[in-house]
């Protein structure tokens, strides 16, 4: 009885809370032109201070990036575009790539009535290099003149040719967003400077938050026509924009029945418990596995190829092939996913861009095993998903593209016995319990690193994987550890379960960011912190595509041939096993507003912690109900 008495009292707070996030605010909010988020990254430790160009982190996804400050640049997954926010133009290179030009779109302003000019650029960009304590402060060192060609055009000089230095200004949660420089010109201290109150280049300014660090209300700007937003979508829909911490998935659950929360990001099983109560609700796919399949990260495992037997590619190949895709995504996500077998996510661009063009060379791929030439993919793995889905009571459409659209084009073979083979080949055998043991005779252990939190896609990754290399006789431990970053960097570890490689930047098919961080010259010796991606797999092919790649335009055709090349690369070596696209779990709750961003309409990232919420909002259509 007492603990039934105390889980009411639990929830009783819970409900108080989820009503009170709203009320607080006072009468002259209305709820009705209000939306109301949820803030991602958790309660504000400096509520106070705006200032997000310092680098110590300040929240910037309370609304500072999503709706207060407009980038030159940003990328959207979604529809796999590049936008021209702040800039007017796309960046132009002289043809020596040491000279960047810059157009400023004319007609945008601070919200304090300044016009926002090259003025603002350039100072951004000098107070950035000469201060240690900003953010940026290494990238522009490169920058060896400034010049204002008129008001609303900047050229930067660099020391040496750079095709993607304008994508330190290109925003992909995060960038260089130009800073107002009639402001901080006035300020002895850059860093310290709390920004408070700040002005916009946005189409919110801020009207008030929680000293606690709970809440930020923003409201929309008068003259929202004179803003990136304004000037290429039209006006936000709501007058008012809430970020508010709720705190763990049950209590945004609990806010979204209650109609307090209109965006959430949650966990599977809070999604289907919203989707069960709240008829209101809705996730970004309408049935199953409703999860985002536009999000630009693909998980799974990878290995430290600078300690034995993860150093040889047959090895990596075997395991790969010891894992069942369709058990280990029913495992891991109860099937919600899209997999993938190329290290870059299968989001709808990049299918078209890559998947679609590389499916008939992974079908023919082959390894040699036994002298003979053996193929590994499987294209019809994402049907067998859509069984799974279907035997679980789940509505799946029968047509094998829409599958393919949902579940993915495809993953390795499940081929425990060439696995076998490619181990005993280099020297590892069968104890009389039939586990693995290694060629120096011990018995082969593997340790993978994994997120701390069960909700998490590293967690549920590194647990997949686990089950499926047990299965094959292989002794593995998962262990959860605050310290995994610091593991990971000095090379002190088997496997993780963190992503396989470095995110692309989703709107372009530019692999240059993903590609960048198998550079030969950042690996390290274990011990020694890494430069480069925390694998330390690196290949001398990879070497001349990652050079190639930095002396082409960004815009030129010809990226995209050695994005085709690097990606052929990384998959015949193994770099890494992806297994799926990041698996975003947006809860829509339409009692208030609706035309959210979904799979039948993905006309924007439908992430509200994203910078891309602020184009989102012109779409949004009130329902009119109080």
């Amino acid at each position: 009885m007492k603990k039934l008495v105390f889980l009411s009292l639990v929830l009783l707070i819970i409900f108080t809370l989820s009503q009170t996030a709203f009320s607080q605010l006072g009468p002259s909010v209305p709820r009705n032109e209000t939306l109301i988020a949820n803030i991602l990254t958790g309660r504000v430790v400096i509520p106070d201070n705006f200032n997000v160009w310092a680098a110590t982190w300040r929240t910037p996804d309370r609304g500072i990036q999503q709706l207060m400050l407009e980038p030159l640049w940003i990328v959207d997954p979604a529809t796999g575009k590049v936008i021209n926010a702040l800039a007017a133009t796309s960046p132009m290179y002289s043809k020596d790539f040491k000279t960047l030009t810059i157009k400023l779109r004319p007609g945008c302003y601070w919200s304090d009535g300044v016009e926002i000019t090259a003025d603002d650029l350039i100072y951004t960009i000098e107070l950035a290099k000469s201060n240690s304590g900003m953010s940026y402060y290494a990238s522009f060192q490169e920058v060896v003149k400034l010049t204002k060609i008129d008001k609303y055009t900047v050229r930067v000089d660099l020391k040496e040719p750079n095709t993607r230095f304008h994508t330190y200004f290109l925003d992909r949660w995060g960038a260089c967003r130009p800073l107002p420089k009639h402001v901080f010109e006035k300020v002895k201290d850059p860093v310290s400077f709390d920004f408070k109150p700040p002005i916009s280049s946005g189409p919110y300014v801020l009207h008030s938050y929680d000293p606690g660090g709970y809440w930020v209300l923003w409201q929309r700007r008068e003259d929202w026509q004179r803003t990136p937003t304004g000037k290429l979508f039209g006006m936000p829909q709501p007058k008012y924009v809430l970020f508010y911490y709720y705190g763990p998935t049950e209590k945004q659950v609990l806010a979204q029945n209650n109609h307090q929360l209109d965006m959430a990001d949650l966990t599977m099983e809070g999604l289907r418990s919203v989707l069960s109560s709240n008829k209101y609700a809705r996730a970004y796919m309408k049935n199953f596995p409703y999860i985002v399949n536009v999000d630009p990260c693909i998980t799974g495992i990878y290995f430290n190829i600078a300690k034995a037997p993860y150093n040889n590619k047959e090895v990596r190949w075997a395991l790969a092939l010891s894992i069942d895709i369709f058990e280990y995504l029913a495992t891991a996500f109860d099937g919600a996913a899209t997999m993938g077998a190329l290290l870059v996510p299968p989001t709808p661009a990049y299918l078209k861009w890559y998947y679609e063009p590389l499916e008939n060379w992974m079908k023919n791929f082959t390894i040699t095993v036994d002298g003979q030439k053996v193929k590994i993919y499987d294209p019809d793995a994402p049907m067998r998903l859509a069984e799974y889905a279907k035997r679980r009571g789940y509505t799946v459409p029968n047509d094998p593209k829409e599958i393919r659209a949902i579940f993915g084009y495809g993953w390795f073979k499940y081929a425990p016995d060439i696995a076998e083979k490619l181990l005993i080949k280099n020297g590892f055998k069968r104890d009389k319990d039939g586990k693995w043991l290694t060629p120096d005779g011990k018995p082969w252990k593997i340790t993978i690193l994994a997120h701390t939190n069960p909700a998490h896609p590293d967690f549920r990754n590194g647990f997949a994987a686990s089950q499926q290399w047990k299965k094959f006789g292989i002794d593995v431990e998962v262990v959860t550890t605050e310290q995994r970053a610091t593991m990971l960097q000095v090379g002190d570890f088997d496997a993780s379960s963190d992503w396989p490689a470095t995110e692309p930047w989703g709107g372009h098919p530019d692999m240059y960011r993903t590609f960048n961080a198998w550079r030969s010259e950042y690996v390290r010796p274990i011990g020694e912190r890494t430069f480069g991606h925390a694998s330390r797999w690196s290949d001398p092919r990879m070497d001349k595509v990652i050079e190639e790649l930095a002396n082409t335009d960004w815009n030129s055709v010809k990226v995209k041939t050695l994005g085709l090349q690097g990606l052929k690369i990384a998959f015949e070596e193994m770099a890494g096993i992806p297994t799926c696209a990041y698996p975003g779990i947006a809860s829509y709750d339409e009692y208030y507003w609706t035309n959210y961003p979904t799979a039948e309409n993905p006309y924007c990232i439908p992430y509200h912690h994203w910078p891309n919420f602020k184009y989102m909002l012109p779409f949004l259509k009130p329902t009119g109900r109080k």
